[in-house]
Parts: C-alpha cells; sequence; structure tokens
C-alpha cells in the first residue's frame, strides 16, 4: 500500500514548522536562567526548576487530554492553535514576573498548554501518512527538537543587542503564527484511525502485560537522560568555557550557541532513525541510540580539560543520538499493546516518562553542583542502560512471534494503525 496524496508532503511541511515555532516556548527560561539566578539569588536546584515546572505542567495537561478525550472534543486545527495562543501567553508574561515562584507558575502553566501543541501534532501528520510514517513523524520530532533548541540561539545573540526580553517574547511570538498557520492551513488528512481512549480500568491491562511493560520501561530509560541532559547542556559549556578562560559574557555567549547546536543536532538524529526504524527495527535502533548516547553521558562530564573541538564534538553527537529513539517508543506501543488499551498504555507512557525527568533534572543539577559534571553526567546512563535492556528483551519476545498485541505488525507493513503519542 502506498500513499499517493499530492498534499500530504505540504502538510508535513506546514506541521514541521508549526511545532518547531510552537516547541520554542520549552526552554526559554532554561535560555534566561543565568539572569533569573542572578536576579532572584537562585541556587542550583531552584533553576533545575524552571524546566521541572514545564515537565510537571505537560504530565497534567496530557493527563486531562486524555481523561477529557480533548482530541475528539474538538477539531485537530482549533485544539492546535488554541492550545500554542494560550502557551504563547504564558510564555510571554515571564517579563512581568515580579518573582521566583511567579515564573515557575507561567513555567508550569505553558507545560500544560504545550500538551495541545506536541503531542496532537504527531497524530494529525498520521492522518495524512501510511507509509513513510517513520520519515515522516522524524521529521515532525526533528522539527520540534531543533524548536526546543531555538532560545538558546536567540540567547546567543544577546551580545549583538537583543535584550532579555526579546529572548522570551520571540518564541512566544513563533507560537502565535504556528497557531495562525495550523489554523488557516491544516486539514485532517484520508487516513483516519481508530480511536483508543483512556481509561482507568484498563491500567491494570497494560502493566500486566509484558510485551507493553518492556516498551514503556525503554521509553522511561530514554526520558531519564533526555530532559536533564538538555536542561543543563548549556549550563555544562558555560562551565567548560569559563574554566577555558572565557570572560564571563563570551563564554555564555559561546555556552548558548553550542547548546542550540547540541540540542538542534538532535533534528537530523530524528529523521535518519525514523526510516532507519522502518527498515531495521524499531528496538535495535532504539538501542543503539541509547548505546551511543549513554556512551557520550559516561565520558564527556570528565573532559573539562580536553580540547574544544573533542568536547563540542562529543556534545553534537550526543545530541544526534539522544533524540533519535523518540518516535520509536510510542509507535512500539501501538504495537506491542492490547489492541483495546493502546490509548490507556500511550497516555500512560507520556505521563510517566515527563514525570520521571522532572526527577532527574533536580538530581542531575544537583549532582553537577555537590559532585561535578562527571558524576552528574555519568548517572544519566543509567536510563539509556536499562532502556538497552528492555529493547533486547522486547526484540527477543517479538521475534518469537509474542508481543503484538496492539495492531499485530501492522505499523511494520504500512503504519496504517499508528496512533503515537511523542516525547
Amino acid at each position: 500500500m502506498t500513499d499517493s496524496h499530492p498534499q500530504r508532503w505540504r502538510i508535513l511541511g506546514l506541521l514541521a514548522l508549526a511545532e518547531l515555532l510552537g516547541m520554542s516556548l520549552w526552554f526559554t527560561a532554561s535560555a534566561v536562567s543565568p539572569d533569573f539566578a542572578q536576579r532572584w539569588a537562585l541556587g542550583p536546584g531552584q533553576v533545575a526548576w524552571l524546566t521541572t515546572a514545564v515537565q510537571l505542567g505537560f504530565v497534567a495537561g496530557t493527563a486531562l487530554a486524555a481523561l477529557l478525550n480533548l482530541a475528539d472534543l474538538w477539531p485537530a486545527r482549533r485544539y492546535f492553535a488554541g492550545a500554542a495562543v494560550l502557551a504563547a501567553g504564558a510564555n510571554a508574561l515571564l517579563v512581568l514576573a515580579p518573582g521566583y515562584g511567579a515564573v515557575l507558575t507561567l513555567r508550569f502553566l505553558t507545560g500544560l498548554f504545550l500538551a495541545g501543541v506536541y503531542p496532537p501534532a504527531m497524530k494529525m501528520i498520521a492522518t495524512w501518512f501510511r507509509t513513510a510514517r517513520g520519515l515522516a513523524i522524524g521529521t515532525v520530532v526533528g522539527a520540534l527538537t531543533l524548536g526546543k533548541a531555538m532560545p538558546f540561539l536567540v540567547d546567543s545573540l544577546r551580545s549583538a543587542g537583543l535584550a532579555l526580553a526579546d529572548v522570551i517574547l520571540l518564541p512566544s511570538a513563533g507560537a502565535l503564527a504556528a497557531a495562525g498557520l495550523v489554523w488557516l492551513l491544516y486539514r485532517d488528512g484520508p487516513y483516519a484511525f481508530a480511536r483508543r481512549p483512556f481509561s482507568w480500568r484498563l491500567v491494570g491491562a497494560v502493566l500486566r502485560d509484558r510485551p507493553t511493560r518492556l516498551a514503556i520501561g525503554g521509553y522511561l530509560g530514554h526520558m531519564w537522560e533526555l530532559y536533564a541532559m538538555w536542561a543543563l547542556v548549556t549550563l555544562f559549556y558555560a562551565d567548560y568555557f569559563l574554566a577555558h578562560g572565557a570572560r564571563e559574557l563570551v563564554a555564555t555567549t559561546l555556552a548558548s550557541a553550542t547548546g542550540f547546536m547540541v540540542i538542534g543536532a538532535g533534528a537530523i538524529g530524528a529523521i535518519v532513525a525514523g526510516v532507519a526504524a522502518d527498515r531495521w527495527g524499531r528496538e535495535r535502533v532504539a538501542a543503539g541510540a541509547m548505546l551511543i548516547s549513554g556512551t557520550c553521558a559516561l565520558t564527556i562530564g570528565w573532559l573539562a580539560g580536553a580540547a574544544v573541538w573533542l568536547v563540542v564534538g562529543l556534545g553534537v553527537l550526543w545530541g544526534v543520538t539522544i533524540v533519535a529513539d523518540s518516535a520509536q517508543f510510542s509507535a512500539l506501543v501501538t504495537e506491542v499493546a492490547p489492541g483495546h488499551a493502546v490509548g490507556t498504555a500511550l497516555t500512560l507512557q507520556t505521563s510517566l516518562g515527563f514525570a520521571l525527568t522532572a526527577f532527574s533534572i533536580w538530581l542531575a543539577a544537583w549532582l553537577a553542583d555537590a559532585a561535578g559534571w562527571g558524576v552528574a553526567f555519568g548517572m544519566l546512563a543509567v536510563g539509556p542502560a536499562l532502556g538497552i535492556a528492555a529493547m533486547v528483551r522486547l526484540e527477543r519476545l517479538r521475534r518469537n512471534g509474542r508481543g503484538s498485541g496492539g495492531v499485530r505488525g501492522a505499523v511494520a507493513a504500512d503504519g496504517s494503525t499508528l496512533d503515537p503519542v511523542e516525547t
């Protein structure tokens, strides 16, 4: 079965651009965290909460959307556009925040509203692609990854005259543009998929199913590493450049630019891995990506005295591989979960994963301050190690003919039943 609709590539480009612009809100406070830390005398743990609050808001938004079945109540373009406008507003109010508590509240609300921008886009693109969904979803994941890196790029331009408010307000303007693009130009595609709503009574069925547990376990290992690295990598490079003699302003500028490169490089990994997973298998691609990213986590924090080309190059490799497996975990859940519980499994996976990041971000920030970056980043490698073990076991189960309850292999053949909720 092949796709032939003439509009599908235009829609892919539209949604990729909308995700890039909309998801630029995620790390705005993290990008300017040195300013907030100086203004309110924040410690490392408090700085980490600038990102953690977004994570928890996203968990709450995802759970609320699932419980209220919002994706069925509102057309996709209205849901996306409305959520993007609200997220843009919550983010813009940061420039008026009177204190640290207000910032955390606004960050939580931003994450809450981004739950209507992030997962829905994956389902929206799935209505346009039956074949090549690995490429399509990988492209959207790549775009949103690049979007999350954008505040760091904007922050790196402050030495050229941009103000703190510009770093905050430009992403909000981007999110408003994303809302307008989707509202005016997006329509659902011809390949609708079956609705699989969340149900509390099905949580037990999901947790009792071993293949689903393994798929979710791999995802949790991935999430343990991902957002902690994204949240802290710019701070790592700021310390690195300061240690190599750069003045504070120069070190901050270089760190922001490098953070953009490292996080943004994940766009390449997401697209390449999406194509590779369709060809070689999702478990193998996910395990391979986690092997490389985990090795980077174990290594990079100990290289404080190494050459710039090595430390930056290793960071970019880490950025490419740390997100390469993202699109594969929800696809795996759709393939292996009990068919009547796929929606519940996806919601449970996403909520548990983002909740876990709240702890890993805090722990990594605390360890960086208490024991150094080698220990902090090395601790993150625990996630990929456990994730690899889960993927090896899941592949063995599926090779032996077990663990195909969700869509019984249809995704590997034509992708026609994929119902993704992404990382």
